[in-house]
């Protein structure tokens, strides 16, 4: 009985060594980020697909600059938001991390992915969110291990910080994608509920496996990326695509109302929306930037393997801090770490609902 006693009380304090190591300093003991292109750091490199950034340009303003997988000049949203969250390094990505590192969490974002299974096909493999949540539900197992039993873990899980970050292939290239995908053919309004309903079963499977602070972004104003305001009419003197913006609108704002759903229903939930739209036009922009509708890297073209990315070992312009766009797709540094700041800690109340990130876990 005495040995007994013992041995639990060795399991429970090498559990607490662990979680004081594993948050000393840092605001939340972990975090999990979920998402496409604007967060993958590395999960796609091993696939097979064109929504690849495992080569110069990108990471040219990464640590050493090398390229890892992200799309953009250095570093990402999540790497922003990991930084603000006191984090000593970025969350590694689901693809290259086991044992007790991914503790701290996991990336699963990946390039071209979607809400829906079949957004982003057009360009090959992707890890779709379903298929995220699948990795999270194989990282739940390992962690469980790792910290005694199921319940140290459940305890854990909940006090950890989730980001999802995605949608935007849902319309890039799904609905908008060209030649027409059968979701085309749908209205806005349709397709907007369509995604939701998803989504909605998607959050809500999140929750059940243990999440309790997590941090949804709208999809920003697409309408205003390079790439489709090369591929579609603009009109009415309109900088940007207004059709796309406002089909975007349109989901952004059943989000807004899923948001709120699942905080009255579900116990204990801290859901709050990113407001991306609000970010992007609420007030003062990144200091220094001049440049909003070009691409800083020498992107290919149509016909070439992956147009609007950035080609291969192409020029890359030398003031990129003036830059919001990075390729025809993906925003700078600089631009993601302003779009992080003000999910962190908003600016306008408008930039997020019911809180901000800061507030959120606290």
């Amino acid at each position: 009985m005495a040995a007994t006693t013992i041995t639990k009380w060795m399991i429970l304090s090498l559990n607490m060594f662990i979680i004081l190591t594993l948050t000393h300093a840092q605001q939340v003991p972990c975090f999990f980020i979920f998402g496409d292109s604007q967060s993958d750091n590395g999960n796609n490199n091993p696939l097979i697909t064109k929504a690849k950034a495992d080569y110069p340009p990108y990471g040219v303003d990464f640590p050493g600059a090398i390229p890892t997988g992200r799309f953009t000049n250095g570093k990402n949203i999540a790497d922003c938001l990991a930084e603000f969250l006191e984090f000593p390094h970025p969350i590694p990505p689901f693809a290259a991390t086991k044992g007790p590192a991914l503790l701290k969490g996991l990336n699963y974002a990946s390039g071209a992915a979607g809400i829906l299974d079949n957004s982003g096909i057009n360009l090959g493999d992707r890890l779709c969110m379903n298929r995220q949540l699948e990795n999270h539900k194989a990282t739940i197992a390992q962690i469980a291990p790792l910290l005694g039993n199921q319940t140290s873990a459940d305890v854990y899980l909940n006090q950890c910080l989730y980001v999802v970050n995605i949608g935007s292939n849902d319309y890039i290239n799904n609905y908008y994608q060209q030649p027409p995908s059968p979701s085309s053919s749908l209205t806005p309004d349709a397709f907007a509920d369509e995604l939701i309903a998803t989504f909605s079963t998607q959050l809500n499977s999140l929750y059940e496996l243990g999440s309790r602070k997590v941090a949804v972004f709208g999809v920003g104003l697409i309408g205003c990326i390079p790439q489709e305001i090369l591929l579609y009419p603009i009109t009415n003197g309109s900088p940007c695509v207004d059709d796309i913006n406002i089909a975007v609108g349109i989901f952004n704002g059943k989000l807004v109302s899923l948001i709120n759903d699942l905080n009255t229903k579900l116990p204990n939930a801290q859901f709050t929306y990113i407001n991306m739209t609000s970010i992007a036009l609420g007030g003062p922009g990144p200091a220094g930037v001049t440049e909003v509708n070009a691409p800083c890297c020498e992107v290919q073209k149509a016909g070439d393997s992956a147009p609007g990315q950035c080609l291969p070992n192409g020029s890359v312009c030398e003031n990129r801090d003036e830059y919001i766009f990075f390729d025809n797709f993906h925003p700078t540094e600089i631009s993601n770490t302003f779009t992080a700041s003000r999910a962190y800690r908003a600016f306008l109340l408008t930039d997020t609902s019911p809180v901000d990130i800061d507030h959120l876990v606290r």
